[in-house]
C-alpha cells in the first residue's frame, strides 16, 4: 500500500514540476528579470469599438486595446477638434473602455470620422459610412425585429420542410442525392459563417484580439462539444424515445439555429448603424437562400416515421434564433460576441457534416465516391452560392 501511495506520489509530483518551473520562470520575467529583457518601445493603441449617434451627440466607446496605459486627450470628427467629455475619466489601462460623449449636430444618412488622439499625439480613427440614429428598446421596434427574424429564419425553413413527402418517395440512390445535397447545402452555410466571423473580427476588433485565431479556436471548440453532445444523442435515440434519423435531423435543426443566430446578429446590428434597408427584394433573397436550410432538416428524416409535430419544432429550433439574434443585434450590439456566435454556428454545422456523412456511409455501403453522392454534394454548394446572390 505504502509503495503504490509513493509510486501515485512520484507520478502527481513528475506532471507538476514543469507547471512549477514555468511558474518561477514567469515570475522571474516580470520580476527581477524584466530589466533585462526591457527593450524597443511599447506603441499604444486603442479601439473605438462602437459609435452610437443620438440627438445633437455622438458617443464613442474607446478601448484600450495595447500594452500600455493611455490617456484620451482630444476628439474630432471629420478632422476638426470637437469639445468632448469623457465617462468616467480618458485614463485607460489595458483592455479599459471608456465613453466619449460628443456634443454635435450630425446628419442623418452622412458618412463621419470620428477621431480620438491620446497623450502621446497619435490619432486613432474609425470612418461611420452612413450616420444613424442609435436604437433603443421599443415594443414596436422589438416586434419590427421579430417580423424580420420570422420572415428571415423561421418561414423560409419551413417551406424547405415541406420537401419531405417528395423525398421519401424517391429510390435509394436519390434518396443518397439529397443527402449529399443536404450537406453540401451545410458546408456552404460552415465558410460563409467563418467569412462573416473573420469580416466582422477585421472591422471591428483589435489586433490585440487575434481574431483569426479567435474564430479558428471557437469553430474547433465548438465542434468538439457538438460532436460529444450529438453522438451522445444519437446513441441515446431509442431510450429518448425517437429514431436515428429524428436524432440526426435534430443536430442538424441545432447546427443551423446556431447559424441563424449569427445571422440574425448581423441583421440586427446593420439595422442598427443603417447600413441596410429591408426591401422586398431583400426578404425574397434571404427567403431563397434559407429554404435551402429546411431541406437539409427534412432530407434525414424522410425515411423515418412522418412526425408533423416533430417536424414542426425542428423548424422553430433552426429558424427562430435568427429573431433572438436580431433582438441583441439591434439592442445590443456586440462584434466580440457576433464573432463568437458566428464561429460557434460554424463549429456546429462541421459538426453535423460529419454526422451526415456517416450517415451517407452507412446507408451506401461504406461508399462515398457513387455519382448521386458526389453530384449532390456539388449542387448543394452551387445552390447556396447562386441564392446567397440575392442576399
Amino acid at each position: 500500500m505504502a509503495a503504490s501511495d509513493t509510486s501515485k506520489f512520484k507520478v502527481a509530483a513528475s506532471g507538476v514540476i514543469p507547471f512549477a518551473f514555468v511558474i518561477v520562470l514567469m515570475l522571474y520575467i516580470f520580476g527581477p528579470g524584466g530589466d533585462l529583457l526591457d527593450f524597443g518601445i511599447a506603441l499604444p493603441e486603442i479601439t473605438i469599438e462602437k459609435v452610437d449617434f443620438i440627438d445633437s451627440e455622438i458617443q464613442a466607446t474607446v478601448r484600450n486595446t495595447g500594452s500600455i496605459p493611455v490617456q484620451v486627450v482630444v476628439a474630432d470628427v471629420n478632422d476638426r477638434i470637437q469639445p468632448a467629455a469623457v465617462e468616467p475619466d480618458g485614463y485607460l489601462e489595458r483592455y479599459e473602455t471608456t465613453l466619449v460623449r460628443i456634443p454635435f449636430e450630425w446628419n442623418e444618412a452622412e458618412p463621419y470620422r470620428i477621431g480620438i488622439t491620446i497623450d502621446d499625439g497619435t490619432r486613432f480613427e474609425k470612418e461611420i459610412e452612413s450616420a444613424a440614429f442609435a436604437l433603443e428598446f421599443t415594443l414596436d421596434l422589438a416586434i419590427f425585429f421579430a417580423i424580420i427574424g420570422t420572415y428571415v429564419g423561421i418561414i423560409p425553413v419551413m417551406i424547405g420542410l415541406l420537401w419531405l413527402p417528395f423525398i421519401k418517395k424517391i429510390s435509394k440512390q436519390k434518396y443518397h442525392f439529397f443527402l449529399a445535397l443536404t450537406a453540401g447545402l451545410l458546408l456552404f452555410l460552415a465558410i460563409d459563417s467563418i467569412e462573416e466571423s473573420i469580416e466582422v473580427s477585421n472591422e471591428n476588433l483589435a489586433n490585440s484580439f487575434n481574431g483569426a485565431l479567435l474564430v479558428s479556436t471557437v469553430v474547433v471548440l465548438s465542434f468538439l462539444a457538438l460532436y460529444y453532445v450529438g453522438n451522445k444523442i444519437i446513441s441515446k435515440s431509442d431510450s429518448l424515445h425517437f429514431s436515428k434519423p429524428v436524432a440526426i435531423g435534430l443536430m442538424i435543426s441545432i447546427g443551423i439555429g446556431l447559424h441563424n443566430f449569427g445571422e440574425g446578429l448581423a441583421i440586427g446590428a446593420a439595422v442598427g448603424i443603417g447600413s441596410i434597408a429591408f426591401s422586398t427584394f431583400l426578404i425574397v433573397g434571404f427567403a431563397l437562400h434559407n429554404t435551402t436550410e429546411g431541406i437539409a432538416i427534412a432530407a434525414p428524416m424522410s425515411r423515418g416515421k412522418l412526425m408533423i409535430g416533430k417536424l414542426a419544432i425542428m423548424g422553430l429550433i433552426a429558424g427562430s434564433p435568427a429573431i433572438f439574434g436580431a433582438w441583441i443585434g439591434g439592442f445590443a450590439y456586440s462584434p466580440f460576441t457576433s464573432v463568437v456566435f458566428l464561429a460557434i454556428g460554424a463549429g456546429a454545422i462541421f459538426q453535423v457534416i460529419l454526422v451526415l456523412l456517416k450517415w451517407i456511409q452507412k446507408e451506401n455501403d461504406g461508399n462515398l465516391s457513387t455519382l448521386s453522392v458526389v453530384s449532390g454534394f456539388a449542387i448543394g454548394m452551387l445552390v447556396m452560392y447562386f441564392t446567397s446572390i440575392f442576399v
